[in-house]
């Protein structure tokens, strides 16, 4: 597609042209929406969903435990994280500590499959909860863990203190949320209508936020019952953030219809990590792993994920969705925006507004399981597959690139500007760009070459450009111009269809005798590559006497508007004669009456001159089979009656015949058969047994037609 005028070019929706040039034209490439960068290889550099590039924020691994996943997390009053997960097959789970240098080591090792949650008290009080069949710990100083509850339940999912010191526990299969006292003493406190509490929250005002599943619920819990705040659309609510002013964000992931059955818990169960947040607000951030293989499995979640935001008055706002990200964590940064951590490609996204998000980066684990926001500070990411510890920002990367997939001129083509939309706010930005003729960058392209008032690359038909952006820049859009090499069109077939039909021109209120209809050309020859939609299509002929019709295949790389010269000569001639030039349409009609009978060749000559200056233009032509043009009738000889048979003999000069009949009286004409049974020749005997009538003579009318459609008619009177 081609745009003449940059206001015109910013104003169009499509952000990737690349589509088969024309003519000599200026063609742009264009790179301006989320769609175009996600097809680029993006490094240090978050995306916007509307199409906008920044640095993205610095990113630090902090600890590597060595363990398949982690999937809670929790920070403490002295900075000191706390992380637990597990390895597929263990019987031991095993708590993790990171100081704030970024030190870690292994705090406790506990009796179970994995750590699914993790919440400290007001005293620096590590809780940790195991699963399946797990029970909560409380962690000494010295690392010793003892059992300080058992819901005896199947799954602990959350873990969230309360103002008061109480520690709330989220379970399934029976869907309870059971309340401990600081003593360890506990019973159920909500008893939920789903199988599983998910996720837990606590909101400045004290109340318990729990999100379910399989319904999606998320409710507000406190001494005086439950109450359904929203049902989400998706099946499970796996993470919850309240913020300062009681808003609550929830996050909620799968069909409901994919598993609607009351049956065992899901397969890919799904694991919470409760963190304590600042400013005092609890944060539960919540994961999926398969039970009893912990190796994470979100693939099995169909449906994709959504953010849900709910007003302090109750109103809820879907903020973010996506089909095909799976919601983990989620925390609130430091100016109080959602920060969402996903799978199953390890994304961190930060939703701006409702029409705007940001993904920020992307980790090389494939699930961000936890995140918390420390004040002032990095948010940590807690991951899984494989299990590491990060610290993401405040600070911005120093530079970051972006490497464009490879643009396909469709043709060899020139290269000009590079016109980028760059917001520079004191950063920069560099650009360099490679060519080559084979559709993947290799060895065997140009090397990159940095562009300065034009590409510096050599012509060719593909092209990629990198970008390097440094400080506060900001990427909006990128445009770069080439033109395509002009390439000559391509008749790539002509077939000449049956005479006497021609094609339509219509005529108001008439309406053709008898039709015949063409299917498409594509099955009669062999299509080319570098002519796309060569093949005319199916088309219907009227029917016209004498009439001679000719359509062909042809189309032009550039995809350049065409016009067609036919000619036409007869066997032994050596000049083709000109039959219609300046043809716009692949097909042709023409009075064959104005021709005598005998073999004739069409040469069908394409011009992309319409699309180009006149010394660029080029053209093509193809010569037709040989087709015969027949406008003379038969000739009927010998036509006698004896011996109660009419006999006759049946010339061409051109066609074999094609069909006899016989009239008596001025009746109807009926088919009689050549002496031979077959119409295979150009001369053929016809005998017609006739009954006489004593005192009647009868009139015999005989009729022969060729493949032309000419016709004879003879009569003779028997007595």
């Amino acid at each position: 597609m081609s745009l003449l005028h940059p206001a015109l070019r910013a104003g169009l929706a499509a952000a990737l042209m690349v589509t088969l040039a024309r003519g000599v034209e200026t063609q742009f490439w264009v790179n301006n929406s989320r769609g175009d960068y996600e097809k680029a290889t993006l490094k240090r550099l978050a995306l916007r969903s509307d199409g906008r590039l920044t640095l993205a924020p610095a990113v630090k691994e902090l600890f590597d435990p060595s363990v398949s996943y982690l999937w809670a997390a929790a920070r403490d009053s002295k900075g000191t994280l706390y992380t637990g997960g597990g390895n597929p097959g263990s019987t031991a789970a095993k708590l993790f500590a990171i100081n704030g240098q970024g030190q870690g080591r292994a705090a406790a090792e506990l009796p179970g499959l994995q750590i699914q949650a993790i919440a400290i008290d007001a005293r620096d009080q590590v809780f940790v909860a195991t699963s399946p069949d797990g029970k909560v710990y409380r962690i000494a100083a010295d690392g010793k863990a003892n059992v300080f509850y058992d819901p005896r339940a199947k799954y602990i999912w959350a873990l969230a203190f309360s103002p008061a010191g109480d520690l709330y526990v989220g379970t399934g299969d029976r869907g309870e949320i059971h309340k401990v006292t600081p003593a360890g003493a506990g019973q159920v406190f909500f008893k939920a209508d789903d199988e599983h509490i998910r996720s837990l929250a606590v909101t400045p005002a004290g109340d318990l936020i729990a999100g379910t599943e399989p319904s999606g619920l998320i409710l507000r819990v406190n001494s005086a019952g439950g109450f359904v705040l929203h049902q989400s659309a998706k099946r499970e609510i796996t993470a919850l953030a309240v913020a300062p002013d009681g808003a609550i964000y929830a996050a909620g992931v799968g069909n409901k219809s994919a598993a609607s059955a009351p049956a065992p818990p899901p397969v890919p169960l799904p694991p919470p990590a409760p963190a304590a947040a600042p400013g005092g607000m609890t944060v539960t951030v919540t994961a999926r792993t398969p039970a009893p293989a912990p190796t994470p499995s979100p693939s099995s979640v169909s449906g994709g994920s959504e953010l849900l935001r709910i007003a302090p008055d109750g109103f809820p706002t879907r903020l973010w969705s996506d089909a095909a990200e799976v919601i983990y964590s989620i925390c609130l940064d430091t100016n109080g925006k959602p920060v969402i951590g996903t799978g199953n490609k390890g994304g961190l996204y930060r939703i701006d507004s409702e029409l705007v998000s940001t993904k920020l980066l992307t980790l090389a684990p494939t699930q961000v399981t936890a995140l918390l926001a420390v004040p002032k500070g990095p948010i940590l990411a807690v991951t899984g597959n494989i299990g590491k510890v990060y610290a993401i920002g405040p600070e911005l990367e120093k530079d970051g690139t972006l490497e464009s997939e490879i643009m396909d001129a469709g043709v060899f083509s020139e290269w000009g500007r590079i016109e980028p939309k760059v917001i520079a706010n004191g950063g920069a930005v560099k650009w360099e760009t490679r060519t080559g003729n084979v559709d993947r960058a290799q060895s065997n392209w140009s090397p990159w070459a940095p562009v300065a008032e034009r590409v510096a690359s050599p012509a060719a038909r593909f092209l990629q450009y990198r970008m390097t952006l440094t400080g506060p820049a900001e990427l909006v859009h990128v445009e770069l111009a080439y033109l395509p090499r002009n390439v000559a069109p391509l008749v790539e077939a002509i077939e000449i269809t049956p005479a006497n039909y021609r094609f339509p021109v219509t005529v108001p209120g008439i309406a053709p005798a008898s039709t015949l209809s063409l299917p498409g050309m594509s099955s009669s020859a062999g299509s080319s590559a570098s002519a796309p939609s060569a093949d005319p299509g199916p088309a219907t002929l009227n029917y016209s006497k004498g009439s001679q019709s000719a359509r062909w295949k042809a189309a032009d790389p550039n995809a350049d508007k065409l016009t067609y010269t036919v000619e036409i000569r007869g066997r032994g001639e050596k000049d083709w004669k000109l039959l219609k030039d300046q043809v716009t349409t692949r097909s042709l009609s023409w009075d064959g009456q104005a021709f005598p009978d005998g073999e004739y060749q069409l040469r069908v000559t394409a011009s992309d001159a319409p699309a180009n200056v006149p010394a660029k233009a080029l053209r093509h032509a193809l010569e037709s089979d040989w087709f015969l043009i027949d406008n003379s009738v038969p000739r009927i000889t010998g036509l006698r009656a004896q011996n109660d048979a009419v006999t006759w003999t049946a010339t061409d000069d051109s066609s074999i015949l094609h069909q006899a009949e016989y009239s008596l009286n001025g009746g109807d004409w009926t088919i009689v058969e050549p002496v031979g049974r077959l119409h295979d020749a150009k001369q053929l005997r016809y005998s017609l047994p006739i009954t006489k009538v004593a005192g009647k003579e009868t009139v015999v009318a005989v009729r022969v037609t060729d493949y032309a459609d000419n016709a004879a008619v003879a009569r003779i009177v028997v007595p």
